[in-house]
């Protein structure tokens, strides 16, 4: 039997990209260990799509050794923790001792404006920026992807209420144009490089959307997607910060979040590359084409439609 790609973070619910690539994989015919924290229906569902599912913690040692163990190909991925640069060395370490081939990272796009001079307010940021160089200093065959914002984070999590309830994007993100890109492409990119991944070994991708625009821009497609007219709403970075932290969210996610913000509204989102097409053959979803795939979610009544935001987004 083939050694197993190993992929982390595979039954996370807020971008879905460990999952999606986990099904993407199994349905190319790969053998896939799916590594999960916790053994509950979401890793029975792994499970039953032919995934070999093992839980682990990536700050534990033994765990990942258990992990890592037999595979040569894996994908790293992990959401906003002030562990992030713990778990990305102690994964590497592990990763490192068992030879393995390829190391597909999951960064973003951020850090392709930052150094050891430049950085941004975001412990986050500084953390993905440390995690890279350790990576690279560790001599382990390294692919870095660097995804602009997910389409699935912003443009759905923070404005399926106020569509679905006034007909309006409430974003603070100024006149900053953006080219926020779908979880699918992302995991269609890391997909095609865990299963051929040497030609990519040392490289660094970008993905983006087909569109880098502003929020009337955006609200354009909305309303052509779903049918009825739908405005732009610009509100203060601390107004929206302050709405998070009443929402329960962690100070260290919102004062991230702030931060992704103030770098729309500075302009240092708008970006636009083809690297999606290239690497897959077929161009990204457009604002347009996600907003009608979901539609459900900014139209259906507010007591169907509220399936538990806050909780999706705790998942960032």
């Amino acid at each position: 039997m083939a050694n197993p790609i190993l992929v982390t973070g595979a039954a996370g619910r807020v971008g879905a990209i460990g999952r999606t690539v986990t099904e993407l994989l199994l349905k190319q015919g790969k053998t896939v260990r799916a590594m999960v924290r916790n053994e509950d229906e979401r890793a029975q569902a792994l499970r039953d799509m032919g995934a070999e599912v093992v839980v682990g913690d990536m700050l534990d040692l033994d765990s990942m050794h258990r992990v890592i163990a037999s595979c040569e190909t894996m994908y790293f991925g992990m959401s906003v923790s002030d562990s992030y640069l713990a778990a990305t060395v102690n994964a590497a370490a592990v990763a490192k001792h068992h030879g393995i081939k390829a190391f597909i990272n999951m960064s973003q796009m951020t850090l392709s404006q930052m150094s050891i001079t430049e950085t941004t307010v975001s412990p986050q940021h500084k953390l993905h920026w440390l995690s890279e160089q350790a990576l690279n200093w560790s001599g382990l065959p390294v692919v870095h992807v660097r995804p602009t914002v997910l389409l699935e984070g912003f443009f759905l999590i923070f404005t399926a209420d106020s569509v679905r309830q006034s007909n309006q994007i409430r974003l603070p993100f100024g006149e900053g144009k953006t080219s926020p890109v779908a979880v699918e492409d992302v995991a269609r990119v890391l997909a095609a490089l865990l299963s051929n991944p040497q030609p990519h070994i040392g490289k660094i991708y970008h993905l983006t959307g087909p569109q880098s625009e502003n929020l009337h821009f955006y609200v354009q497609e909305y309303s052509q997607a779903l049918g009825r007219t739908i405005t732009f709403q610009d509100i203060p970075v601390e107004v929206w910060r302050d709405g998070l932290l009443q929402r329960g969210l962690p100070v260290y996610l919102v004062n991230h979040l702030a931060t992704m913000a103030d770098l729309h509204r500075a302009g240092r989102c708008d970006r636009m590359l083809d690297e999606v097409r290239t690497l897959t053959g077929e161009g990204p979803l457009s604002m347009q084409d996600f907003v009608r795939k979901n539609a459900a979610t900014f139209t259906a009544p507010a007591k169907a439609a509220s399936v538990s935001t806050d909780a999706r987004i705790r998942r960032i």
